[in-house]
């Protein structure tokens, strides 16, 4: 039902622009645009602020994988030693 409202008044937003002439329509529908858009990037500020609050510190999650993983996983060749295993296989 949402929807269906906003496609009308869209029509009769576009109707009243139309209406309006070239200049003074152009002008108004810029304006809705881009306050629009200028709307979405403050959300998506808020919400990424308070994202910010509940998510954990980088370290803190750093140190968890860190005791998770297993000690043979840690050196840097780990995964090159995984791969050449792999293609012995085949």
């Amino acid at each position: 039902m949402y929807l269906f409202l906003s496609i009308l008044l869209s029509m009769v937003l576009g109707y009243f622009l139309f209406v309006m002439g070239p200049i003074i329509g152009g002008i108004v529908a810029f304006g809705v645009i881009a306050g629009s858009l200028f709307r979405g990037i403050y959300l998506l500020n808020d919400i990424r602020k308070r994202l910010a609050v509940h998510s954990p510190e980088s370290k803190a999650v750093q140190e968890q994988v860190v005791k998770v993983v297993p000690e043979h996983l840690k050196s840097p060749g780990a995964y090159k030693k995984y791969l050449e295993g792999k293609e012995r296989e085949l």
